[in-house]
């Protein structure tokens, strides 16, 4: 079916719609939401495939409405075992590495069941943690402290909860678990592996001499490198430790320096809070200058697109033409600049 079934007159009456709803910004994309919904039904779309969509996208409004007020506040989801017990001391870490995040600012983001999750709500305690949870007929039940400010959010599919838990926060910290939390982790290190994602870190917190994590690394070098399916620095974005305050440390430490990025054509601009200086750009050349297609990494200030568009105008900015293939090795170039000497 093309756009031609969606004659002017519909077009017209769409556009009506936005005016008497109020509807006075990103006009296209609602639009673009209304569109796709009629070609829904004028394909004859199967029912159940209606209700995944309808679903779905109430599901994300929900998801939307409940991080909303908390934009602007740094967020670090915790995946983990809802069948971890209190006495267990994965409990523990989670709840103490959850507790020094919530005390340096951060809320923390939980599947809002049992377990690790309630652990990571525990020790961030009810106004710095967020939930979304699964409806299961066996688990899932909100536990007692999301509940208590109801900032928790609903979901009946995996696949938009799993948004929701990654698309807010500005760091993970994954503790040993069952199959749903090696997907979540392993969808992680997808995302940052294909540059699908903005470079987060990521922390694998085990119990204090623990081989959780270990064995998983095992099974990385002595399986996956061999057999040339990943690369062999692929698992080197991630840190593996039993230090709650090691992965606090890299949580904050990733974000030291380093705002946020924008692709302007081919350029990836990089957002600093710190201006690096003249000798600083050029040990990053020395360091990552292999990471560009072209040219060097320079120093910037906002570019018209982004003066335009307000974006973050104010901060200092490197810039790079960078080698696609590359976009994997990003964390470490800013690590490097979130450990430079102007950094402070």
């Amino acid at each position: 079916m093309t756009d031609a079934a969606l004659n002017d007159d519909l077009r017209r009456r769409m556009t009506e719609l936005l005016d008497e709803a109020g509807i006075r910004t990103e006009r296209g994309l609602v639009t673009r939401m209304i569109q796709t919904a009629l070609r829904l039904g004028l394909e004859h779309t199967d029912r159940l495939d209606l209700k995944i969509a309808s679903s779905a996208l109430s599901e994300m409004h929900g998801a939307f409405r409940l991080f909303r007020p908390f934009h602007h506040v740094p967020k670090v989801t915790v995946f983990g075992s809802a069948r971890t017990l209190q006495d267990d001391p994965l409990y523990v870490q989670a709840r103490d590495v959850a507790a020094e995040l919530a005390a340096d600012g951060w809320m923390v983001v939980t599947g809002a069941g049992p377990g690790i999750m309630q652990a990571a709500a525990e020790g961030a305690g009810s106004k710095m943690s967020l939930g979304v949870s699964i409806r299961l007929p066996f688990e899932e039940k909100a536990n007692t402290i999301i509940e208590q400010d109801a900032q928790v959010v609903s979901m009946k599919y995996f696949f938009t909860r799993k948004l929701m838990l990654m698309k807010e926060s500005r760091g993970f910290i994954c503790l040993p678990g069952g199959f749903g939390t090696m997907d979540e982790m392993f969808e992680l290190l997808t995302l940052q592996q294909t540059g699908k994602a903005e470079p987060v870190p990521i922390v694998l917190l085990d119990a204090k001499g623990g081989s959780f994590w270990g064995g998983l690394k095992a099974f990385v070098d002595e399986h996956l490198v061999p057999a040339g399916v990943i690369s062999p620095d692929d698992l080197d974005r991630v840190l593996i430790t039993d230090s709650v305050d090691e992965a606090v440390s890299d949580i904050t430490g990733f974000w030291r320096n380093y705002d946020s990025l924008r692709w302007v054509g081919d350029r990836l601009v990089l957002r600093l809070l710190h201006e690096p200086t003249d000798a600083e750009v050029e040990e990053l050349n020395e360091r990552f200058g292999h990471l560009c297609a072209d040219g060097r990494i320079t120093r910037s200030e906002a570019l018209e697109v982004e003066r335009l568009d307000g974006d973050a105008v104010e901060l200092p900015r490197l810039v790079m033409h960078l080698e696609q293939r590359a976009v994997g090795s990003l964390h470490r170039l800013i690590r490097a600049i979130s450990a430079l000497p102007s950094a402070g």
